[in-house]
């Protein structure tokens, strides 16, 4: 995990990020031991302590940071409830912000930047103490209304782009470059893609532009690919996969843009007779348990989505100088590539 911060800090004092770099421990672990929530032994909590002690940290700065704003409301505006992605995602908020009696009002955008929009203007009305949204795209409005109102905004899951405040997440983009250089390197050179439409989901879009880039630099081009409209499912993976083998381009591999389309993907040959990988590769994205633990384990990348929500929240509560915090993936090279 790495940091980057904008703007001037705040004269001397000192920050989350310096006593998880001091401590040498991730800024998560750090947070639960500050707050005595979740779980870490007693050798972490007596070098947090010890750091904390020599870096006259003072943990609970929530009420300067948020208390001026009247509530313990905390708007967190998310795509969907289908992946389970973005209920990890509330779950990793819910450790930082449970403990200290704030409560989440959620908002589903179902990836519609104009329901973004219009959701985030309702939440204003109820004077939240702070935003967590998922994505650094919104609408012009939507910006302009966040910046405006004076209170913290963390923005999740992205790190490709401009941010308004509080940035915590990875690079789509690398993720992708990271998937296709997997592939390559396992000797694929027939290579499709499914996904939703790129005006659909801003991070898959970036996922696919790392992807492809790597593949033109090594001199390859895309094969073929199938872009699905609606909710991501396993059902309509399952299904898209169909659709692209029917065009009868001999694929050696399909790079899915999440694991439940790439697990629809997976049953599709299994009931097709397809052996993977000998005959097709499949890769997906995001690490789900589905994946991990099938009889045949999904090549994918892991997400920190659980961490990420967990890190954003513990941020808007310190109060500190607008950063970006780098969460790492992790690539996981299962039995399918």
């Amino acid at each position: 995990m790495s940091e980057t911060t904008r703007g001037p800090k705040a004269g001397k004092t000192v920050t989350l990020r310096e006593v998880s770099e001091a401590a040498g421990l991730g800024m998560s672990t750090v947070s639960r031991v500050l707050r005595n929530h979740g779980s870490f032994s007693a050798e972490t909590r007596a070098r947090v302590i010890q750091v904390v002690d020599e870096l006259g940290y003072v943990p609970n700065r929530v009420a300067g940071a948020l208390a001026s704003a009247g509530s313990n409301l905390v708007g967190i505006v998310i795509p969907s409830l289908h992946n389970i992605v973005f209920p990890d995602l509330l779950s990793g908020a819910g450790r930082s912000l449970d403990p200290l009696g704030y409560q989440s009002v959620i908002g589903v955008t179902d990836y519609d930047l104009g329901r973004e929009e219009v959701l985030i203007q309702s939440m204003l009305a109820w004077r939240p103490a702070a935003f967590l949204v998922v994505g650094l795209e919104h609408t012009e409005k939507t910006r302009s209304m966040l910046v405006g109102s004076g209170v913290r905004v963390a923005e999740l899951l992205d790190t490709d782009g401009e941010g308004i405040d509080l940035v915590v997440g990875f690079s789509q983009h690398k993720a992708g470059a990271a998937s296709a250089r997997h592939l390559l390197e396992k000797g694929y050179r027939r290579i499709g893609y499914i996904g939703p439409a790129f005006d659909a989901d801003s991070r898959s879009a970036k996922r696919y532009e790392g992807f492809r880039t790597v593949l033109s630099q090594s001199g390859i081009a895309l094969a073929d690919m199938e872009l699905i409209a609606g909710t991501s499912s396993t059902e309509a993976g399952r299904a898209a996969l169909e659709r692209l083998l029917a065009r009868g381009k001999k694929l050696d591999a399909v790079y899915f843009s999440n694991d439940d389309f790439a697990m629809g993907g997976l049953f599709h040959c299994i009931v097709s007779g397809i052996s993977v990988p000998s005959q097709l590769a499949i890769m997906g994205f995001n690490g789900l348990d589905i994946g991990r633990f099938a009889p045949q384990p999904l090549t994918t990348v892991m997400t920190p989505r659980a961490e990420v929500g967990e890190i954003a929240a513990s941020l808007i509560l310190e109060g500190g100088p607008p950063t970006v915090v780098e969460v790492a993936f992790e690539l996981i090279a299962g039995a399918t590539s």
